[in-house]
């Protein structure tokens, strides 16, 4: 555990943080599309059922901080999606920790690939994936960068990185 960080897994009375925890970044530097908001207001029909996988992390004091999910989107592909850390977790690694957790649960799923849509303004988040393992890859953008008009950047996992 990471300064007492926990992961959960889904369950139904977790869905609305699931919901509020993306709503909340997602607004404030994009706008929700439908594809976001048939994912958030559906989870587990949309994610879990479908094969895919939601994860929690919950810092000591203030709950459930972040969530991230693993939509199943082919027999092996997997896509990290909505991956989101409350502003008031800011700085407690919550993200870094959350996204191992998913990794590792993707790695033992057998994901490949193992794949992520992102904006370039999303900075931050995109130097924690690089950092993680991740890697800019033009096939991943031409084969699921349509999914989101907001999608300028596409990643797959290749490995640990060196950084």
């Amino acid at each position: 555990m990471s300064d007492g960080l926990t992961i959960h897994e889904y369950s139904d009375d977790l869905a609305i943080h699931f919901r509020d925890t993306n709503a909340e970044w997602i607004t404030a530097m994009f706008r929700l599309e439908d594809t976001d908001r048939e994912v958030l207001d559906n989870p587990r029909a949309r994610i879990i059922d479908a094969g895919g996988v939601i994860l929690f992390v919950e810092a000591p004091g203030l709950g459930i901080v972040g969530t991230c999910a693993l939509q199943k989107t082919g027999p092996t592909a997997y896509e990290l999606t909505k991956m989101g850390v409350r502003e008031s977790a800011r700085g407690l690694k919550a993200g870094e920790f959350l996204l191992a957790a998913v990794i590792e649960r993707a790695m033992a799923l057998g994901a490949d690939p193992l794949y992520l849509l992102t904006n370039a303004k999303c900075a931050a988040a995109i130097h924690l994936y690089e950092k993680l393992g991740f890697q800019h890859d033009a096939d991943i953008m031409a084969r699921y960068g349509a999914r989101y008009e907001r999608c300028d950047v596409a990643m797959r996992y290749r490995g640990e990185s060196s950084q």
